[in-house]
């Protein structure tokens, strides 16, 4: 029977607590409809180009964006292309197990897999079968094996323990939980290939399915690539560890974390934009006032010259404008240095 070996730490405790909060925010949030689908967008843009990043695509997030949104982008890799529709392709079968009380099955899993290397390298990566020949894991800048995974006689028997323990796991959170099965999915390597993007998803999905998916707002896989090497070394440190897993959950628990914080921080701009843009059209601010007082929002102040540059308007216009908001209340002047003579503005 698998049971993952692994301590509650002081700093597992602190990302988890930050998470709960972010939870919170997110599922309190008045948060609009428009923001939220278009910030969707965006995230499974990021997660789909990130994860596809990391096992070599080769991709820019404009290019991934581009091709999310149906344009047609010249010059790109077919199985780059492929790979990147396929992640978004599991990523919509993940988001409709949201609320689903259906146990994890290995079959869910084959799905998934078969689903992320539909129709890539010419389609020999047996899509959802279990691999029948041994495997191994190399560094990607020395090119030696660092990780040789089970045989492929024993990989029944391991998932079939694994997907076990995920659906009679006993006091151990959806987040703990999220981050060990990553691990031991990767530990197991059941398939050919696809494995890490496999363990990603399937992240995802145990987040999903057990109340944790954060408005579908969240890319792990963005914090992974940002600082790949350090994935890489909090993978191979468990196995370095004797397969403790403590180190793992605290760099999986700080990840989670790190882009929660970054979430709740966009959504209270999104919450504090709208009820200043509310105030703003009840003074009938004009379009331009609009975009105007928009850039402070944005980014917390302003000043003319700035506004000027950003959208080619004549200066004496701006100050108006300026001077109106600060009569109407909404924004206030920015007392400024002496070797900083620019005025800015700010919220009032």
């Amino acid at each position: 029977m698998f049971w993952p070996k692994y301590n509650i730490t002081d700093r597992m405790n602190s990302a988890r607590l930050e998470i709960e909060r972010a939870r919170g925010f997110l599922e309190a949030a008045d948060l609009r409809e428009e923001w939220l689908d278009e910030m969707r967008i965006e995230a499974l843009v990021r997660e789909a180009h990130f994860s596809t990043h990391i096992e070599g695509t080769t991709l820019t997030l404009d290019q991934a964006d581009g091709i999310l949104r149906g344009e047609c982008i010249p010059n790109v890799a077919r199985d780059d292309r492929q790979e990147l529709l396929n992640y978004r392709e599991a990523m919509d079968y993940v988001s409709r197990q949201i609320g689903s009380r259906v146990e994890m099955t290995e079959d869910i899993i084959k799905e998934i897999h078969a689903i992320l290397v539909k129709d890539v390298r010419g389609g020999s990566l047996e899509p959802g079968n279990y691999r029948e020949v041994p495997n191994y894991i190399v560094d990607a800048i020395t090119g030696k094996a660092i990780y040789t995974p089970p045989p492929a006689s024993e990989v029944p028997g391991q998932m079939g323990e694994f997907v076990e323990w995920l659906n009679k796991r006993t006091g151990v959170s959806a987040v703990l939980t999220a981050g060990i099965a990553q691990f031991q999915f990767v530990q197991i390597h059941p398939f050919l290939d696809g494995n890490g993007r496999t363990a990603r998803v399937l992240c995802t999905l145990i987040l999903y399915k057990n109340g944790y998916d954060f408005q579908r707002l969240f890319s792990l896989s963005e914090y992974y690539d940002e600082e790949r090497q350090d994935y890489y070394n909090a993978i191979q440190g468990v196995r370095e560890a004797g397969l403790d897993l403590t180190g793992w959950l605290e760099y999986f628990t700080e990840g989670l974390q790190s882009q929660l914080m970054g979430l709740k921080v966009m959504g209270e701009l999104a919450i504090k934009e709208d009820a200043v843009m509310g105030r703003a059209r009840k003074f009938m601010l004009n379009d331009r006032q609009l975009m105007i007082l928009r850039l402070i929002v944005d980014d917390g102040q302003a000043s003319v010259e700035e506004a000027c540059e950003r959208f080619d308007l004549v200066r004496r216009t701006v100050q108006r404008d300026f001077a109106r908001m600060v009569e109407l209340g909404l924004v206030e002047e920015v007392a400024h240095s002496k070797t900083d003579p620019t005025k800015h503005y700010r919220l009032a």
